[in-house]
């Protein structure tokens, strides 16, 4: 059954599905196998996908719990939830290295979704779901089975990539290594399996590598990959996708070569299609990933803002299209309103209402009514460019910079 097809099947059938839901008599069907390739191209990620009504049935599942489960999250916890992100998990690491965590421990567990034991994740999720008739449909879903090349191979351990309610379950049965973390006061950062613990010093990342493997492998019955994890100099580090050069957030040498594959596939002369299709999906691909220089550069938002190829790209139509307007164009508007002097503070700066300028500054101007009010002229402290690259940046949006000038600025 296709998505198209699954309203009318739900309208026919729905009262016999409620009632088999209702009654525990419902069963899930087995999970269909798929394999896609790893990011890095080491390997195949094993996905088991449900059926479209399973699906259907686990997403109700999942939204029903996740006002209960999320918010007795840690916050330290950024992976597959609402209103958090990978930037958020990103961020947060470079606030630990201002803070002076220079040594990273970099934890990866071994086939986390693979492993996880059916027994710990039942035990915790009872803590939070009394009702026994959701805890015995979420365990049937569990072992529902998986078919693979048209064999059924049951499934005692593991929760399916795939499934709308594994990233749920999977962050509930590593809260527990999060309240152990925040317990022993140590900085870390969790994106779904992938953990990293913030220390001083080499010897004290040793120490906690250790006692955390301890416990995941004692609490958890998780197994960390002794081969993949290891304690290193924050600059050394790679974490979705970013890497570290100081407390300065860039992309990871993986990402630029995984970038560069990508623009040399897309824009291959042996590619049979026409310009305008190659040059769509090079814009397509280049909004997905925007500020390239910026991101891979070690340099600052106000550095960069001064480099031909950034002065090249971010055109004055683009700023314009961005919601900044022209300093010029601005004073234009102020002159003809012909308000006199004493109506406007930044009066002698701008040489008098009804006088000419001879001196235009290069600053532009929010174009926000709160920021341009009628008679004040509030000016953003930096060049278009800066700002324009400071939101590539996501520093902060149009209007979060905007000051009125100093007497001192006047001048």
């Amino acid at each position: 059954m296709s998505i198209a097809e699954f309203p009318a099947y739900a309208r026919e059938h729905w009262p016999s599905l409620r009632q088999a839901l209702l009654d525990g008599s419902y069963q899930p069907a087995p999970l269909r196998q798929q394999l896609i390739p790893k990011p890095d191209g080491r390997g195949w990620r094993h996905l088991r996908i449900p059926t479209v009504l399973d699906r259907v049935i686990l997403q109700a599942i999942q939204q029903v719990l996740t006002p209960r489960l999320d918010p007795g999250f840690s916050e330290s916890s950024h992976g597959y939830r609402p209103r958090r992100s990978a930037h958020g998990a990103v961020k947060q690491v470079q606030r630990a290295i201002r803070a002076g965590c220079r040594i990273a421990v970099d934890l990866d567990l071994e086939t986390f979704f693979d492993r996880v034991d059916f027994d710990v994740l039942m035990a915790r999720l009872g803590r939070h779901v009394a009702d026994q008739r959701l805890l015995r449909l979420i365990g049937r879903y569990l072992r529902a089975g998986v078919v693979v090349d048209g064999q059924l191979h049951p499934t005692r351990q593991g929760i399916p990539q795939g499934s709308p309610l594994s990233p749920l379950l999977a962050n509930l049965v590593l809260d527990d290594l999060d309240r152990e973390l925040e317990r022993r006061g140590h900085r870390f950062v969790r994106y779904a399996d992938d953990v990293v613990i913030l220390v001083g010093s080499q010897r004290a990342g040793q120490r906690v590598m250790a006692s955390i493997a301890r416990f995941l492998r004692r609490h958890l019955k998780l197994e960390v990959n002794v081969e993949k994890s290891q304690v290193m100099p924050t600059d050394q580090l790679a974490f979705l996708g970013f890497s570290f050069r100081g407390t300065k957030i860039c992309w990871s040498a993986k990402t630029m070569a995984r970038f560069g594959r990508e623009v040399r596939r897309l824009t291959n002369r042996n590619w049979g299609v026409s310009m305008a299709r190659r040059l769509a999906e090079l814009e397509r691909y280049r909004l997905k990933n925007h500020a390239v220089s910026t991101g891979r550069s070690s340099r600052g938002p106000w550095r960069l803002a001064r480099t031909q190829a950034t002065q090249l790209t971010m055109s004055n139509g683009w700023l314009a299209h961005q919601g900044l307007v022209s300093v010029k164009d601005l004073g234009s508007r102020l002159l003809i309103r012909g308000e006199p002097p004493s109506a406007d503070p930044h009066a002698g700066w701008w040489g008098g209402a009804g006088e000419r300028i001879t001196r235009l500054p290069d600053w532009p101007v929010c174009s926000c009514l709160n920021c341009t009010t009628v008679g004040t002229a509030w000016l953003h402290r930096a060049t278009p460019v800066q700002t324009a690259v400071a939101i590539g940046h996501r520093r902060f949006s149009k209007c979060a910079s905007v000051l009125p000038l100093t007497n001192t600025e006047r001048s």
